[in-house]
């Protein structure tokens, strides 16, 4: 088969395929096509091959769309990179990608460039310095090349075969050292199609995408809506997130779906909350409606259409990314939102299992049943079933499931045994089959839908010379599910060491949403009678 867009465009070229809501421009699949063609051209040009690893190193924007549909255009394994991390933690990323090129942006092309050909002694290497970088705007530096500049190049488009590698998403594994997940064209294409049974599709449906594309919440939808036919919504093209303008954004462009991570979704309705209670103009509804109600199929409850609130279009808010809440679960029934709380990982090109409004409503917490095809097994420590409502590791199996971790059999052999993929996540089946997940089984943070692992934010911490010891956990947070907080036991002599000496410390070597939000200092940590430390304690302690 060729690449979803090659099929799509021949099936309905006049579909809307893209909306830039910061400009309003509007692209067809007929004018997205002939956009990705000239885009797999200067991939070929730039002397790409059908095979390589491409990595985007992009914010969600409409080049970082056409450029992922034009790596499969050309045969290339896309490998997004987040734009969040510093120079330093993406060489490991590179060089272990074994990446053939790497295309940047204005934003990114700084920390690009400094983590292929000019980055710190100690973190630049011959291998990452071997990647050519090309950027999608006009480069600042002249190490980086102009893509748009390119001549294209004549080229034969690919033909995918299931099994073959599509794409490979970093995740940070519970040791700390990010592995590759590789995700096929099968894994893919399986993924869309228990999404769409699970959610439903429209010839009109409009998905909303405002999530990081090197997360699978972002990069999944775009996959989708190319198989699907319809079209996809972007918003800020830097990649923050502002809860009024997506307001906005959601009534103007009359969006049915959207994915977000739970602290999105709260600020969301704190936003609409405020616009009520502020008296400003109601969010543009589409033309027609007349200030009309209308029945919700999924929750069974009136919404007025002209009401202060998310637009009545909406049809599900697929929430995952981080546990949700049953308080916001709640909030969403009350406010007649259409929320979808969903479980999914890497591994399993995004959904494991999603709930549907109603079922959100009548059970706060569970993530609903399994999705087609996918099948989740709970196993004891020695790897046997466990009966329902009996918790354990949540282990699945399915044509979703990842390919592999690239470069690290030994990960992969580990990742798999008789059910499956062990995911690491604590969970159990009730007596209908619902899935309720209750946390990792080892000690990672997801704080806003970012993961974090303590051991690294603890290296970093101890590789400043007035920090002896440290102990890193996750804290519950109001507004990102859980926050980075850290427990210290200082070297001698250091009594004038502060916490924001310890964040400016951390700043210069770790993204942003790994800094230690809460820091307090200890004479020494607390541990078990085995000498392990007592994160329980630690918690408690950083809880006073």
């Amino acid at each position: 088969m060729n690449d979803p867009l090659t099929h799509r465009v021949r099936a309905s070229p006049g579909a809307t395929a893209l909306v830039d809501a910061d400009t309003g421009e509007t692209w067809r699949y007929a004018d997205l096509d002939a956009a990705v063609e000239e885009t797999a051209g200067r991939l070929a040009a730039l002397g790409l091959e059908a095979g390589d690893r491409l990595g985007i190193a992009l914010e969600i924007r409409p080049a970082a769309v056409g450029l992922i549909h034009a790596a499969a255009r050309r045969g290339c394994v896309l490998v997004p990179l987040s734009t969040r991390l510093t120079a330093a933690e993406l060489v490991p990323r590179i060089e272990r990608a074994d990446l053939a090129g790497l295309v940047c942006g204005a934003g990114t092309e700084e920390t690009a460039l400094a983590a292929t050909t000019a980055g710190p002694a100690e973190t630049a290497t011959d291998a990452a310095s071997t990647v050519p970088v090309a950027s999608v705007d006009a480069p600042r530096r002249a190490k980086a090349t102009a893509l748009g500049e390119v001549a294209p190049r004549a080229f034969d488009p690919a033909a995918w075969e299931p099994d073959d590698p599509s794409a490979m998403l970093y995740t940070s594994g519970t040791t700390g050292t990010p592995k590759l997940v590789v995700l096929t064209a099968g894994n893919l294409l399986a993924s869309a199609v228990a999404s769409a049974f699970r959610l439903g599709v429209a010839p009109g449906d409009r998905w909303l995408d405002p999530l990081p594309i090197y997360h699978m919440g972002g990069l999944a939808p775009l996959f989708r809506a190319a198989l699907y036919g319809t079209g996809i919504v972007l918003g800020d093209g830097q990649g923050s997130f502002d809860p009024g303008t997506t307001l906005q954004t959601l009534g103007e462009y009359d969006c049915t779906g959207i994915s977000l991570v739970p602290t999105m979704l709260r600020r969301l309705l704190d936003a609409d909350d405020g616009r009520a209670r502020s008296g400003d103009a109601n969010i543009d509804r589409a033309a027609g409606t007349g200030g009309s109600t209308r029945a919700d199929e999924a929750t069974g409850t009136e919404k007025d259409d002209d009401a202060d609130g998310l637009p009545g279009s909406l049809r599900f808010v697929l929430l995952g990314g981080a546990p949700t809440p049953e308080s916001l679960v709640e909030r969403c029934e009350r406010r007649g939102v259409p929320v979808c709380p969903t479980y999914g990982t890497t591994e399993t090109a995004s959904q494991i299992s999603t709930a549907r409004p109603a079922e959100a409503f009548a059970h706060p917490g569970t993530v609903g049943r399994p999705l087609l095809g996918s099948d989740v097994t709970v196993v004891g420590p020695d790897g046997e079933s466990l009966p329902v409502g009996e918790p354990g590791e949540l282990v699945v199996s399915g044509p979703t499931v990842f390919a592999g971790y690239y470069g690290d059999p030994a990960a992969t052999d580990a990742a798999f045994a008789e059910h499956g993929f062990h995911t690491g996540d604590a969970g159990y089946r009730d007596g209908a089959g619902r899935l309720w997940v209750l946390g990792r089984l080892d000690d990672r943070i997801t704080t806003g839908g970012e993961s974090v692992d303590p051991g690294e934010v603890r290296r970093t911490l101890r590789a400043h010379p007035a920090v002896c010891d440290a102990a890193v956990v996750g804290l519950p947070d109001e507004e990102y599910g859980e926050r980075v907080a850290a427990l210290v036991v200082t070297a001698g002599g250091a009594d004038d060491l502060t916490a924001e000496g310890l964040r400016a410390h951390c700043r210069e070597r770790l993204a942003g949403f790994k800094l230690p939000r809460t820091i307090a200092f200890a004479d020494t940590l607390p541990r078990t009678a085995s000498g392990t430390v007592a994160r329980r304690a630690v918690r408690e302690r950083l809880h006073e």
